[in-house]
């Protein structure tokens, strides 16, 4: 019981880290994640960030609530900056 109990937790770790490899990343010229998250904040009225990351389509994409207290997901353009989807998730 125990050997297979090893077993799995050993599978699962290399399944999750090999989609940990596989995650998108931002690419040469992009702005910062922290840049990205000040310009959610500033330009599209968040006041709290849940979840950013880098997508493979050019754009830093999240999720977060503004001061209405509803949930909105953002799309912010990984060269330029510019925010360009703001809308109620």
């Amino acid at each position: 019981m125990l050997k297979k109990t090893l077993v799995a937790i050993v599978a699962t770790s290399a399944l999750l880290s090999a989609g940990a490899a596989l995650a998108d990343k931002p690419g040469a010229g992009w702005i910062t994640i922290e840049k990205a998250i000040e310009t959610a904040k500033t330009k599209a009225g968040y006041i709290e960030i849940y979840k950013i990351e880098a997508d493979n389509d050019g754009y830093w994409e999240g999720e977060g609530r503004k001061s209405d207290g509803i949930v909105y997901e953002f799309r912010i353009d990984g060269a330029s900056g510019n925010v360009l989807r703001d809308q109620k998730d």
